[in-house]
């Protein structure tokens, strides 16, 4: 929650804390883990395609740890993926239209989901593929983007039987 808040903060209107933070949380819940797994960042994703400098986004990631320091953000507009994505993957992607959108995007359907505090306090999401792969906790490819190599790849980097014994992995 309070991630959620300090993401509030920042007065983006498409904006949401996704991906492996939303699946940690819930996958340790599911597991009754009572410390949560190690995080490596808080994905913060938000749309806005009429600012494409990389700049802003490194100014969004210093103001959330000034509003909630020692948190490992990481800011992305999905607006400007396309503009990085085949120097760090190897391939081409057309831009994406939405938030929504690029969550659809995401390598894995249990993944493809994002969360963000409404103004009245209850909680939104978004999640293009459902919710049944998160909550049964299933990991399988999104074809959307990841390429079978890739995604044996990031099962490979993840390891996810090993922090989750309860997963089932689609290879």
């Amino acid at each position: 929650m309070q991630a959620l808040h300090a993401v509030a903060q920042l007065g983006l209107p498409h904006c949401c804390i996704g991906a492996g933070a939303v699946r940690n949380l819930v996958w340790d819940a599911l597991h009754a883990y009572s410390q949560p797994s190690a995080l490596s960042d808080i994905d913060v994703a938000y749309f806005d395609a009429h600012d494409l400098l990389a700049e802003s986004e490194v100014q969004l990631r210093q103001r959330l740890a000034t509003l909630l320091p020692g948190v490992p953000w990481e800011v992305c507009n999905q607006a400007r993926v396309h503009l990085w994505f085949e120097a760090e993957f190897g391939y081409a992607v057309p831009p994406l239209c939405s938030l929504d959108d690029a969550i659809a995007t995401w390598p894995e359907f249990a993944t493809s989901v994002g969360i963000w505090l409404r103004p009245d306090g209850e909680i939104g999401i978004v999640a293009p593929h459902g919710l049944d792969d998160l909550f049964n906790m299933v990991v399988r490819r999104n074809p959307a983007r990841i390429s079978l190599d890739g995604y044996a790849q990031r099962l490979a980097s993840k390891d996810y039987a090993a922090r989750w014994p309860r997963v089932t992995i689609i290879a």
